[in-house]
């Protein structure tokens, strides 16, 4: 998976299509990404202790990375990889910029 937590990307199919944000979890042997504020999803939550609170929740469900794309320079674009100074490191094919 190229994608990794920290990175802006944009939603490219399903509910949320159009949305950016950054990525806040991964989870690369399903090959899903969670993103902050969206595909939110209402989750019935047990009080665990006194001070918590119980009830419905609204939570991050995760989305397949074929339907997310990064986001550099206000470009959407693809992730290569490429040496440099002897270390391999990721960057934007479209804009070159190196992640």
């Amino acid at each position: 998976m190229r994608l990794k937590k920290n990175d802006t990307v944009k939603i490219i199919a399903g509910k949320d299509k159009g949305k950016v944000g950054k990525i806040v979890k991964t989870d690369p042997a399903n090959e899903r990404v969670y993103i902050q504020g969206a595909n939110m999803v209402s989750k019935t939550m047990k009080k665990r202790n006194p001070q918590d609170k119980g009830g419905i929740m609204e939570i991050e469900a995760p989305i397949h990375v074929s339907n997310v794309a990064l986001v550099s320079k206000d470009k959407v674009s693809k992730v290569g990889y490429k040496i440099e100074n002897g270390k391999k490191v990721r960057f934007a094919k479209k804009t070159g910029e190196v992640l």
